[in-house]
């Protein structure tokens, strides 16, 4: 065997780089090295064949002429390989002579040319990009790909799968035959594809409002990951083989991170010859690789023949369980919490802070690079306001020397000082609020001193427990109002930016409903020991009112208003639940997202209803997929009459950055479409489903 692999190594390598070839890591061999592996002779001669011919040739991996597009499922860079100078020793190679291949090499049958000009590594001159691909044959594979079985009634997982109406998210979803499957069965699907006509046959085949179609991809999966969902069962069927080898390890990690505690990654790893759609080689000793490096269990791996009867296709099913969430925030936030010295209760108030707009204002993170968020600084420093100002306001000090209101904090300067005095209601220190001159000049200062405070304390001494700071910190200095202004999301990041630790981020996002009151108690633990050593009583009852988030409780005065309007204009309006036509006397304000599972008082959270409808059949229950969709059109008549074409021009403004800030997944465009708002809403829907547990409500004339 050791004879047959020389013969295929390149007639160039040295002697000891013959050695080390046998002891490195081999890309073709799934990152395992050649000298263990030679009992499995034909894949190691294969991987030898594979080898750079010329010293000029950059070994597999590592030239960015002729690797594989960096984004997987999906690609559409087209790169120019660099032909590759003949060796003369190739056309003597038997092994190497024109139409014949090692039997067992992923590619098949290739012609002599691939072995000089282009040098066999998936050349894009050769190689279509795989959403091209996808795109060009999308109507041709329907009928082959419905035929197979879904991924769901197959014998290696359905007994390992949970009960429904659990969450499955789809990755590289293709004609919807999974997704479908999983939907029929009462499970709610978020179905991702890259390629646009895969999608638009998968939708065409199965319509149900159980599934959500997202286009995303592979290995960032930048959408399905901002909206914070976690997923009973994450599966990738026929998938992993168009992730190249160098991106693997990203997107296993991405794909860790969609699922909640005791979750399942569902992969089946083709092997054999691409057939053009860009494939690479796939082992299930890298998939326990990765499952190892992030804490999995490989629950089950089993192999089985192509059921579309392919003798040269072969496959192996692999299911992975995750055992806890796998990142780590939970134990960094327990000790920033419980465990962290404090000196004041800073630390507390900017975690805190960061809850808030993980809680209600992911909308404004932006991706910054796999392991981080990029916040408005702004954002934090408006939230930090509004906790801070109730609890100085009643005398609850906020470190030793802090015996009466805001005197000696950092923060406390003028602009503060203009809040404490009236200068705004502390309601209108939220996203969205379009304030006067007096007021912006006020809020301008207040958020500079607060910017500036979080960086030089709270910020700078946040660290992870070996050292280092969790939060970086940019400054930028705001340009003065010179008059009104709206508080969006281009507002607040002219203060500079917050980058926060994506697991952290993620878990704030997931858990939140438990890591405030962790925070609260904490607080209010050091404020009552700050009390003591001052010799007084911090009352339990004023410490929990001024705890309470500053939101308005159930505010829906301006949609009643603008339904009441419309109606004595002449315009009907229709319970969006229902569809009848509503009166002054049966108009009803919903949230559609319930307020006691998600205080949000968004515009767009906010549409009519039929008061017996709201109050004795939905009351604080979720629209249940099907509802939701039901509902879809009138709740787009609704914004567009209520709140995109109103006479006060403010109110189209103050919709847009609302649904921008609560909603992750509304672009930065200038237009916001209706559909992109219900679609983002739709994943909020599954996501506070998922996370607590909200019960759902079913319409039913």
């Amino acid at each position: 065997m050791v004879a047959r692999v020389l013969a295929e190594l390149p007639e160039r390598k040295s002697p000891w780089q013959v050695a080390f070839w046998f002891v490195s890591t081999s890309g073709w061999l799934g990152g395992a090295t050649p000298a263990p592996r030679l009992a499995d002779g034909d894949a190691v001669v294969a991987a030898a064949l594979y080898e750079p011919r010329t010293s000029s040739a950059p070994a597999w991996g590592q030239a960015s002429t002729i690797r594989p597009s960096p984004r997987s499922v999906g690609s559409a860079t087209k790169t120019r390989v660099r032909p590759l100078p003949r060796s003369p020793s190739s056309a003597t190679s038997p092994a190497r002579s024109a139409g014949r291949q090692s039997p067992s090499s992923p590619h098949g049958r290739l012609p002599l040319e691939l072995f000089h000009g282009t040098h066999l590594c998936y050349a894009r001159e050769v190689q279509p990009s795989v959403v091209s691909w996808y795109d060009s044959n999308a109507s041709r594979l329907v009928a082959a790909y419905e035929a197979v079985p879904p991924t769901a009634t197959r014998d290696w997982l359905a007994d390992l799968l949970p009960s429904p109406p659990a969450v499955v998210i789809d990755v590289g979803a293709g004609t919807g035959r999974d997704a479908g499957a999983f939907a029929a069965a009462g499970y709610e699907v978020i179905a991702v594809e890259p390629s646009s006509g895969m999608r638009a046959e998968a939708e065409r085949l199965h319509q149900t409002p159980r599934v959500r179609w997202l286009s995303d991809s592979l290995p960032a999966l930048t959408t399905i990951s901002r909206s914070a969902i976690t997923a009973d069962v994450v599966s990738l069927s026929a998938v992993w083989q168009h992730v190249p080898p160098a991106d693997r390890p990203r997107a296993f990690r991405k794909l860790v991170g969609l699922l909640r505690s005791g979750g399942l990654l569902v992969l089946t790893l083709r092997h054999g010859p691409d057939d053009g759609r860009g494939g690479h080689p796939v082992s299930l000793a890298e998939v326990e690789a990765l499952a190892r490096s992030h804490g999995m269990q490989v629950v089950r791996a089993v192999p089985s023949p192509d059921l579309q009867g392919r003798p040269e296709i072969s496959w192996t099913a692999v299911v992975l369980r995750l055992p806890d969430d796998g990142t780590g925030a939970l134990p960094l936030l327990r000790h920033l919490i419980l465990m962290d010295a404090k000196s004041a209760t800073y630390k507390l108030g900017l975690l805190r802070a960061l809850c808030r707009a993980a809680d209600g204002s992911a909308g404004l993170a932006q991706e910054d690079g796999d392991d981080r968020v990029r916040l408005p600084l702004g954002l934090v420093a408006l939230n930090w306001l509004r906790l801070y100002l109730p609890l100085t306001k009643v005398g609850l000090p906020q470190a030793p020397g802090n015996r009466r209101g805001a005197e000696s904090l950092g923060f406390a300067g003028p602009g503060w000082q203009a809040l404490e005095a009236g200068a705004l209601s502390p309601l209108d220190l939220r996203v969205g609020a379009v304030l006067g001159e007096a007021a912006a000049r006020a809020l301008q200062e207040a958020l500079r001193e607060a910017a500036d405070h979080i960086i030089r304390m709270p910020a700078n001494y946040l660290t992870f427990p070996g050292g280092g700071r969790i939060l970086e910190t940019t400054r930028a200095r705001a340009t003065r109002p010179s008059g009104g202004v709206v508080v969006d999301g281009a507002y607040l990041s002219a203060f500079g930016t917050m980058r926060v630790p994506r697991h952290l981020w993620t878990a704030m996002q997931r858990f939140a409903v438990w890591v405030e009151p962790a925070l609260i108690s904490e607080w209010m633990r050091l404020m009552q020991g700050y009390a003591a050593t001052q010799g007084r009583t911090a009352d339990p009852g004023a410490m929990a009112a001024a705890m309470t988030w500053s939101d308005p409780v159930r505010d829906v005065a301006l949609p009643r208003a603008r339904a009441l309007a419309l109606m004595k204009g002449g315009t009907a309006i229709y319970c969006v639940w229902s569809g009848k036509r509503l009166t002054s006397d049966t108009l009803d304000v919903d949230h559609c997202l319930p307020w006691s599972a998600w205080p949000c008082g968004d515009l767009w959270n906010l549409m009519p209803s039929h008061r017996r409808v709201n109050q004795h059949s939905k009351r604080e229950r979720l629209p249940s997929a099907e509802a939701l969709q039901q509902a879809g059109p009138a709740i787009a008549d609704w914004w567009s009459v209520a709140y995109l074409r109103p006479e006060d021009q403010m109110l189209p403004v103050r919709f847009v950055s609302e649904a921008r800030a609560s909603l992750p997944g509304v672009s930065g465009a200038d237009a916001v479409s209706s559909r992109e708002v219900q679609v983002a809403m739709a994943l909020q829907r599954t996501r506070l489903r998922q996370d607590q547990g909200v019960p759902e409500w079913v319409w039913r004339p």
